[in-house]
C-alpha cells in the first residue's frame, strides 16, 4: 500500500503502452487489460483516501529523493475525493466505449483510440496527485494531447474543433509556462509546499502578481471559464461519443481544482493582491452562469445544450473559489464531484439515445420514456440535480454556496446563483417535457452491420450515474466533513 499513490497513475500508463501490442495479437486482450488497470486504480484509490482520512495527508517521494530535488504526490481528503471521481468515471467511459467501436474500421485504429483515451485518465490522475509545478504541466499537456484525438475522432466537425482547442491550449500552456518560470525564479523551487514556505516568507508580491496575471487565463482556458471558453462547446459537442463522459463530466474539473491549489496553497491568503484576484475570478463566474445558462436555452442539440450548461456550472465551481470562505470552497468541491456525474450521466444517456436511435435532437425524444425508461429515468435525475432539486447533490451544493455567498453579504453572488438555476430550469424542464409529454416520434432502432452492442456496457454507467447523484446528495454532510478535513490543513478553517 505505501507505494498505491504511484501505482494509481503508473497502472494505467504501463497498459495504455501495452495496449497497442497486445491488440496485435488479440483485441479483446489489450481491451481487457486496460479495463483492469483503470479498475485496479479505482480499488487503489479508494484504499488511499481511506488511509488519508484516517491518519491524515500522505507525501509519496518519487524514488525516495528528499525535497525539493525528487518529484512528490501529495494525497489529501480533497484530491483524494477527486482521484476516486477520475479513476471512476475512466472506468464506466471504457465499458462505455465498446459500443461506439463500429466507427473504428481497423483493429489498430480502436485500439489507439483504447489507447489515447487512458491516457487522458493518466493525464488527468497525474495533474491531481502531483506536487511538483513542472511535473502538473506534464502531465497537463499529457490530457491535451489525449484530448484533442478524442475530439478529432468526433469526425469532419470533431476535427475541426480538435484544431481550434489545440490552437487555444497551446496558448494556455505557454502561459502556465511563463507563471511557473516567474515563480521559479523568485524561489528556486518547483516543489508545491517549497514554494509556497518561500513566498509565504514576503518581498515578492511584484513578481507573484505577474505571474497569476498567466496562471488565471492558463487555468481559465482549460477549465471552459468565462471568457476563455470559446473552444468548448464544440469540442463537447463533437468529440468522440464514447469518450465523452469523461472529457465533458471531468477533464474541466481538474484545472479548476490547480486553480484552487495555486490560490490558496501555493498563494495563500496573505498575498497582497488576494483579494483582488478573488474579485476578477468572481467577475468571470458571474458572467459565465448568466451566458452560459442564456445560450443552452437557445439550442436544439442536447450535446450542445451540455456543452453550453458547463460554462455556467463551471462558473460555480470558481464562484466558490472567489468567495473564499470554508463552506464556499466545500460547496465548490461538491458541486465538482456532482457534476461529474450530472454531465457524465447526461452524456452516457446523451450516448445511448444516439446509439440507438441516431439522434441527438431534442425534437425528436417525444416520450422516449417508454422505450429507454432507464436511461430517461437517469436523464431526468441528472437534469433535477442540475436545476438544484432536493434530494440531488446539485441542490446541496448549490445550498452551500448560497449560504457562504449571504454569510459575507455577497448578494449580487447569491442573486446571479438564484437566476442562473432559474434558467437551467427553463432548458432541462424544456428537456423533460420532449422526453415525457410530447408526441411520439416513432424512431426506428439503428441497425449495425457485423457489430454487436454490449448492452450492460451501456446500462451500468447510467445506473451508477443515477445512485451517484443520490448518495452524494443524501450524504453530503458526511462528504462536508471529509473536505473540511483538508481545508483545516492549508490553514482555511
Amino acid at each position: 500500500m505505501n507505494n498505491f499513490p504511484a501505482l494509481i497513475v503508473v497502472c494505467p500508463l504501463c497498459a495504455a503502452l501495452l495496449n497497442l501490442v497486445l491488440n496485435r495479437i488479440n483485441e479483446k486482450l489489450g481491451k481487457a487489460v486496460i479495463v483492469l488497470s483503470v479498475a485496479a486504480s479505482l480499488i487503489m484509490s479508494v484504499f488511499v483516501l481511506a488511509q488519508v482520512i484516517t491518519t491524515g495527508t500522505i507525501h509519496y517521494h518519487m524514488g525516495n529523493y528528499d525535497m525539493p530535488l525528487g518529484i512528490e504526490f501529495v494525497i489529501d481528503t480533497v484530491n483524494g475525493l477527486i482521484v476516486v471521481l477520475v479513476s471512476l468515471i475512466g472506468f464506466l467511459t471504457l465499458l462505455f466505449s465498446d459500443n461506439f467501436g463500429y466507427k473504428f474500421k481497423t483493429r489498430l485504429t480502436k485500439g489507439a483510440a483504447n489507447t489515447v483515451l487512458t491516457l487522458l485518465i493518466v493525464g488527468l490522475l497525474g495533474m491531481t496527485l502531483t506536487g511538483d509545478v513542472f511535473n502538473l504541466y506534464v502531465f497537463l499537456e499529457i490530457t491535451s494531447l489525449s484530448a484533442y484525438c478524442l475530439i478529432a475522432l468526433g469526425g469532419e466537425r470533431g476535427i475541426f474543433s480538435a484544431f481550434r482547442y489545440l490552437l487555444v491550449g497551446t496558448v494556455a500552456a505557454t502561459f502556465y509556462l511563463l507563471g511557473v518560470a516567474i515563480l521559479y525564479g523568485v524561489t528556486g523551487t518547483l516543489n508545491m509546499a517549497d514554494m509556497a514556505d518561500i513566498l509565504n516568507e514576503g518581498g515578492k508580491d511584484q513578481a507573484m502578481l505577474l505571474a497569476i496575471c498567466f496562471l488565471v487565463p492558463a487555468f481559465g482556458i482549460k477549465m471552459a471559464l468565462f471568457p476563455f471558453h470559446g473552444w468548448q462547446p464544440s469540442a463537447y459537442s463533437y468529440s468522440e461519443a464514447g469518450a465523452a463522459p469523461l472529457i465533458t463530466g471531468v477533464m474541466g474539473k481538474i484545472p479548476a481544482y490547480a486553480m484552487f491549489r495555486y490560490l490558496y496553497c501555493i498563494y495563500g491568503t496573505d498575498f497582497k493582491y488576494f483579494n483582488s484576484i478573488l474579485v476578477i475570478v468572481g467577475v468571470f463566474s458571474v458572467f459565465g452562469m448568466l451566458y452560459g445558462s442564456i445560450r443552452a436555452i437557445a439550442q436544439t442539440d442536447i450535446r450542445k445544450i451540455l456543452a453550453y450548461s458547463s460554462v455556467a456550472q463551471i462558473g460555480y465551481i470558481s464562484l466558490g473559489f472567489a468567495i473564499g470562505t470554508p463552506i464556499a470552497l466545500c460547496g465548490a468541491f461538491l458541486h465538482m464531484l456532482g457534476h461529474a456525474f450530472m454531465k457524465g450521466g447526461l452524456f452516457f444517456c446523451t450516448g445511448a439515445i444516439r446509439h440507438k436511435f441516431g439522434t441527438v435532437n431534442i425534437e425528436d425524444f417525444g416520450r422516449i420514456y417508454k422505450k429507454m425508461p432507464l436511461t430517461c429515468g437517469t436523464l431526468t435525475i441528472a437534469a433535477l440535480s442540475m436545476v438544484g432539486i432536493p434530494p440531488t447533490v446539485g441542490f446541496f451544493s448549490k445550498w452551500y454556496l448560497g449560504s457562504a455567498a449571504a454569510m459575507q453579504g455577497e448578494w449580487i453572488y447569491l442573486a446571479v446563483l438564484v437566476i442562473s438555476s432559474l434558467l437551467n430550469a427553463i432548458y432541462f424542464f424544456r428537456l423533460i417535457e420532449k422526453v415525457f409529454i410530447n408526441e411520439d416520434k416513432s424512431l426506428k432502432e439503428r441497425v449495425y452491420d457485423e457489430f454487436k452492442t454490449c448492452g450492460w456496457k451501456l446500462v451500468l454507467p447510467v445506473v451508477v450515474c443515477f445512485i451517484a447523484i443520490l448518495g452524494l446528495g443524501l450524504a453530503n454532510v458526511k462528504i462536508i466533513d471529509i473536505l473540511m478535513l483538508s481545508l483545516k490543513g492549508v490553514g482555511l478553517c
